[in-house]
């Protein structure tokens, strides 16, 4: 069985506004399937870091806007 991260994210939060964005459209703008995504948003899996910048620039915002970890 595979570990929840505990890092939590706005990803769902970032799409709707930014005129609703689909899942499906922010995959095709990072280059991964729409099942990567979800599992992303619902925190099954972590991006890697190539993968979280990318997200980031796609919302044009700060890394930590998207991605937060408990410290």
């Amino acid at each position: 069985m595979v570990k929840p991260t505990q890092v939590t994210n706005s990803i769902r939060t970032l799409r709707f506004t930014h005129d609703e964005m689909t899942q499906a459209e922010l995959a095709q703008r990072i280059g991964v399937t729409r099942q990567t995504v979800i599992a992303i948003e619902q925190g099954r899996y972590s991006p890697s870091l190539e993968m979280a910048f990318q997200i980031a620039r796609v919302f044009d915002v700060p890394l930590d806007d998207v991605f937060q970890y408990p410290g």
